[in-house]
């Protein structure tokens, strides 16, 4: 593929600042938010972004803004850079052997490539859900507890209050609030995965990131999940991986499409499933690659 250094800005993003004047073929995310309808605000910026596994380029000068309080997804083959580019945002790939990244990221103007920045404090403000529910071996409740015992000290009541609102945020609440006590490990595959949710959001992040956090559950709790997301986009910036186009079209505002470590195309939604600019999207879309 060639290798072209595109910008992928949502340049002066007509459609997010102005709603009213979306395209008929873009379907709005649910929920609009009336404070963000009007104004566009970038929440993560990536500028030239390269990364490496030892001597493996994996990304290659990837440059996109992550609009707030917006679902942007991410599609693409598989290994084509996806979910390294989610790592990076919350410094995961500080735990492989000889990975490393350079050029610009940026959370709200915090350098997220640092080598001093506190990551634990960053995985605070940056949540993340990944493709198989990871419910730690707790009670529900000290679950959705951890993050807020870890990153301060709060009362018994308050506690009580961070629980239930998180958990009632991720619509688990009804379905848990009798079992708090019980272990997270009895819950079914999406009450785990929509926990792990309330445990991200129970520190009050400010971007969720979700790495295919549908792909291991049944079609019954993947349309909770993605009901979920529509309600969260409303207080996060919501950037999620999925090979599922189907998907990615029902949830996203905005879609980026990978391919072999480079980020080909980036735009609304509605214009990338119905009017790609470029041929690698279309193929790919439409079924003829990946």
């Amino acid at each position: 593929m060639q290798n072209n250094k595109h910008t992928h800005r949502v340049a002066a993003a007509p459609s997010l600042q102005q709603p009213d004047h979306r395209s008929s073929e873009v379907r709005p995310a649910s929920g609009e938010s009336s404070d963000e309808s009007s104004e566009f605000h970038c929440t993560l910026t990536a500028e030239n972004l390269n990364a490496w596994y030892g001597d493996f380029h994996a990304l290659h000068d990837i440059t996109i803004e992550i609009p707030n309080r917006r679902v942007t997804a991410l599609i693409g083959p598989s290994g084509c850079g996806k979910s390294t580019f989610l790592r990076w945002i919350n410094r995961m790939n500080d735990l492989v052997p000889k990975a490393r990244a350079a050029g610009r990221l940026e959370l709200r103007g915090t350098d997220l490539l640092d080598r001093l920045l506190d990551v634990v404090d960053l995985r605070r403000r940056v949540g993340m859900v990944f493709q198989k529910p990871n419910p730690f071996p707790k009670s529900v409740f000290d679950n959705v507890a951890f993050g807020p015992r870890l990153h301060s000290r709060y009362s018994r009541n308050q506690l009580d209050e961070i629980v239930e609102r998180s958990l009632r945020q991720a619509a688990l609440w009804d379905e848990v609030k009798d079992r708090l006590g019980k272990s997270a490990l009895q819950l079914s595959g999406g009450q785990q995965q929509r926990l792990c949710i309330a445990r991200a959001i129970a520190v009050g992040p400010d971007v969720l990131l979700m790495d295919e956090p549908c792909s291991a559950l049944d079609p019954k709790s993947t349309r909770r999940i993605e009901e979920l997301i529509a309600e969260l986009r409303k207080q996060y910036t919501i950037l999620i991986v999925t090979h599922n186009m189907q998907q990615a079209a029902r949830v996203s505002d905005l879609t980026g499409f990978f391919c072999e470590g480079r980020l080909v195309e980036v735009g609304l939604t509605g214009h990338i499933f119905t009017n790609p600019t470029r041929k690698e999207t279309e193929d790919y879309i439409s079924g003829r690659f990946g």
